[in-house]
C-alpha cells in the first residue's frame, strides 16, 4: 500500500513510516523542511518536500497513493491563526487533493475533545474547534475516513493494546500505540466511517480495532 502522510516528520508520523514500511508498505511523507528528508529515508519513507501553508494545491503530491494519513499540526506554541491554517486548513486541502486524484481512503489524526464542545477550555478553545471543524468536513467530503481521537500523547514505550471508542474517558496514550492503531485501520475496511477516541487499555490493538 502506497500512502502519504501529511506532517511526515511528526513524532507520530515518523513512527507509522517505520511501521508501515517494515510491513512492506511504501510510506511517502510530506515534511516542511529539505533538512527533514534524512529521517524519513533512514526509516524507509520517501520524503516529499511541500509546505501545505503555502500551496493551495497539494494533489499532485499524492499521486499513486492509495491512502493518506493527515498528521500534522500547528503545534502547541503556535497560535489560532497557525491553528487555521495547519490543523483544519491542510486538513481540507488534503481532502480535496484526495477527490482530485480519486483517492478514497483518508486516515484523520484528530485530538479527544475535538467532538467534545462543552469541554473546551478558553486556551484549547482555538485547537478543538480547527481540529473540530476539519473532521466535520472530512465526513461531509464522501471520502472513505477513519478519524482517531488520541488521549494525551506520551513518548512512553508503546503496550499493544489501547481502548477504543466513540466516547471514553480522558486519559494518555503513547505515540508508539497510536501510531500502530492508524496502521491497523489502513487495513480494516471496518473502521470506515467511524471516529473514536484512542486512549491506553488493555485489548490487543488488533482486536479492538475489529471491534469497532
Amino acid at each position: 500500500m502506497n500512502v502519504v502522510i501529511v506532517g511526515g516528520h511528526g513524532k507520530i508520523a515518523l513512527r507509522l513510516e517505520k511501521l508501515l514500511a517494515e510491513r512492506g508498505d511504501s510510506p511517502r511523507g510530506i515534511i516542511r523542511k529539505t533538512e527533514q528528508a534524512k529521517d524519513l529515508e533512514e526509516i524507509g519513507a520517501e520524503p516529499i518536500v511541500l509546505d501545505i501553508e503555502n500551496v493551495d494545491d497539494i494533489s499532485d503530491a499524492l499521486a499513486g497513493a492509495d491512502a493518506v494519513v493527515f498528521a500534522a499540526g500547528a503545534g502547541p506554541g503556535s497560535g489560532p491563526a497557525r491553528k487555521r491554517t495547519v490543523d483544519y486548513g491542510g486538513a481540507v486541502k488534503l481532502a480535496d487533493a484526495c477527490k482530485s486524484q480519486e483517492i478514497s481512503r483518508y486516515v484523520m489524526v484528530s485530538s479527544i475533545g475535538s467532538n467534545r464542545p462543552d469541554s473546551w477550555s478558553d486556551q484549547m478553545r482555538p485547537y478543538q474547534e480547527a481540529k473540530h471543524e476539519a473532521d466535520e468536513y472530512l465526513v461531509a467530503s464522501g471520502l472513505d475516513y477513519t478519524i482517531l481521537r488520541p488521549g494525551g500523547l506520551t513518548d512512553d514505550p508503546g503496550t499493544g493494546s489501547v481502548e477504543l471508542g466513540e466516547r471514553v474517558d480522558y486519559g494518555q496514550v503513547s505515540r508508539d500505540d497510536v501510531a500502530a492503531v492508524i496502521a491497523e485501520c489502513l487495513t480494516a475496511d471496518n473502521t470506515i466511517g467511524k471516529a473514536f477516541d484512542v486512549l491506553s487499555g488493555d485489548t490487543p490493538i488488533a482486536d479492538a480495532v475489529r471491534a469497532l
